[in-house]
């Protein structure tokens, strides 16, 4: 298609109104509900400009972009107000088009004005494509929109050319995660690292952060074992014309078969204070006296008519509402839903504390005297205290640094016996690799402890780049020996790579004649010289099933791992062996790599 003809077709669909919008929503998982639509525009179907890429790519190439964004905005007010959708409307804006001069301030409230939208509802979302030059005149355009009501979010952080500046120089009131980020963070440390780091860093400025993107359920267990709370992609819902209102219906089912192995707490049921809710429609005057007959009382949970939670009602706001003139005559005979509160924290019983105690620091609106709501499958079980929470989380901090290993920081052996016994427990598939440094004694002996001691942190990183946070477990049982437990799905392709990565790494260890000769010389046990190879890992490998749970015991299952470590050394270079859990059974080989 030439540039004539590309430019034909959008003055077509604009003169047309040939754009048609889309809407993904947004999900709070804490509050199972949607908080907004995102707007996505497509051109027509038939047309070489469906694409938005296509389609913003030709208008910012003929000088109307600001033109096309308008109309998209048009587009997407008039569908979000047919469908009466819940919550806000994310409209996406390139900042370049609020900076281009044929740009008109006010157009876009007149937009909501024409359609019946509060500026309230609506987020603009900054998508950056292009440089930014001009930071103040762009700031200027944000504080009027801010002005009139709207919010500011700011899109695809980490892949835009100045997002970092951008966030910090416009303060948005949301931060999206680019979904480079999310996709395949259950198995990327770093991209970790990077979340982690946004979620600090939201904190301090008080925006929220929706990732996006999310199409696997293991990046969403990873994103909520991390506290993310707001949630968009492919595996909540696809962008429709007509999407769901329903969050409930969205949300995806819990793996119950997920064990939290580092959690000494598995589930809530140690915080579950099964406290009766009230329905939406009970009246205020009842909920009062409820108040006033337990003096201990601190929150009331709110149901609708499927008994699913719709809000919780906390004593002291009721009794702030109620202090204002008349205000208990006016509301004692209407439903407590008039006074509820619709922003609650409601948590799944098989959330881990930790998960809990994420989702808590990163809403700054929760006090520390109000309570959250704990559901099974969406339906209500009782309440959950937050000075609990924070006094459980304190607690488990302290035992944790108690057992660590002093050098890596990782669960020392107390930890891992409680996690072999969860494991058994749970009866569930899994895969205990005993990891051991080939070649480490010598190497400690001819280049210092010192140097040992970077061998073992090096290998510490490399072990928690393998492993996925909300279901593997990672320990150090002491010196050079670790203990991994993973999933029965890719257990091989990352035992490979971590043997890889652990003797490329290591390269940066060794003295030149060394690392060219593939080998050093040293004092064997027996005082004799001998040539070492370069260092490697032995790996054994014990196949956890879950018939083999109810005939071995923490110990043995410890044991067998050790016994598969030491055949694993016997092979030389890095090297997997595997033997079967089934107690009764003499190991047998059923994998020997060598790498």
């Amino acid at each position: 298609m030439t540039t004539t003809e590309q430019l034909s077709a959008l003055s077509s669909i604009l003169a047309q109104s040939g754009l048609h919008s889309l809407f993904q929503p947004i999900i709070c998982l804490s509050e199972r509900r949607i908080v907004g639509y995102e707007a996505l525009t497509r051109g027509p179907s038939n047309s070489p400009l469906h694409s938005p890429i296509a389609l913003l790519s030709v208008a910012r190439q003929a000088g109307r972009l600001s033109e096309l964004e308008l109309a998209c905005r048009r587009s997407a007010c008039q569908r979000f107000n047919e469908q009466k959708l819940p919550g806000k409307l994310f409209l996406n804006v390139s900042p370049e088009s609020l900076l281009e001069s044929s740009h008109q301030t006010g157009r876009t409230l007149q937009l909501l004005q024409d359609f019946g939208i509060a500026p309230s509802q609506v987020v603009i979302e900054l998508t950056e494509q292009t440089p930014i030059d001009d930071f103040q005149l762009l700031q200027t355009a944000l504080h009027h929109y801010r002005a009139m009501g709207f919010s500011i979010a700011l899109d695809d952080l980490g892949a835009g050319y100045s997002s970092l500046r951008l966030w910090s120089e416009l303060r948005p009131d949301y931060v999206k995660i680019d979904r480079h980020f999310i996709d395949g963070i259950h198995q990327d440390a770093l991209k970790r690292e990077f979340v982690g780091s946004i979620l600090k860093i939201a904190r301090a400025s008080r925006a929220q952060v929706i990732a996006e993107g999310i199409e696997l359920p293991e990046e969403l267990a990873v994103l909520i074992e991390m506290g993310v709370d707001l949630v968009q992609g492919y595996l909540l819902a696809r962008p429709q014309e007509q999407p769901s209102k329903d969050a409930r219906a969205l949300m995806p089912r819990q793996d119950s078969g997920v064990v939290a192995l580092t959690d000494e707490v598995s589930d809530l049921g140690a915080l579950l204070n099964e406290q009766p809710a009230v329905t939406h429609n009970t009246p205020t005057a009842t909920v009062l006296e409820a108040f006033r007959r337990q003096a201990n009382l601190n929150s009331l949970a709110v149901l609708d008519d499927q008994e699913q939670p719709c809000g919780i009602v906390h004593r002291h706001s009721l009794s702030d509402a109620l202090l204002k003139p008349f205000a208990t005559d006016l509301f004692a005979r209407k439903p407590i839903s008039r006074l509820m509160s619709d922003d609650f924290l409601a948590v799944e019983l098989n959330q881990s504390l930790q998960q809990v105690s994420r989702l808590i620091t990163s809403r700054a609106r929760q006090r520390i005297e109000e309570d959250f709501i704990i559901t099974l499958n969406g339906g209500y079980l009782g309440l959950g205290r937050v000075i609990d929470v924070l006094k459980l989380i304190t607690e488990l901090k302290i035992q944790q640094a108690r057992y660590a290993n002093p050098l890596t920081l990782l669960p020392g052996n107390v930890p891992i016996q409680q996690c072999l016994t969860r494991l058994l427990q749970q009866r569930q598939e899994s895969v205990i690799c005993y990891v051991d440094i080939d070649s480490f004694k010598p190497f400690n002996d001819i280049y210092g402890y010192g140097r040992g001691d970077e061998v073992l942190l090096c290998l510490a990183q490399c072990l928690n780049e393998r492993i996925d946070p909300s279901r593997d477990f990672v320990g150090h049982i002491g010196g050079d020996d670790f203990l991994l437990v993973l999933g029965p799905e890719d257990w091989r392709k990352r035992l490979n790579q971590l043997l890889s990565d652990f003797q490329n790494h290591c390269r940066r260890f060794y003295r030149p004649e060394h690392l060219e000769a593939g080998c050093f010389t040293a004092l064997n046990r027996q005082g004799v010289r001998q040539e070492f190879a370069l260092l490697s890992l032995s790996i054994g490998v014990v196949h956890l099933r879950p018939e083999a749970c109810e005939e071995l015991d923490a110990s043995q299952l410890a044991e067998l791992a050790s016994q598969a470590k030491h055949h694993a050394k016997e092979i030389l270079g890095g090297s997997v062996y595997l033997v079967d859990g089934l107690a009764g059974r003499e190991p047998v080989v059923e994998l020997g790599l060598s790498v």
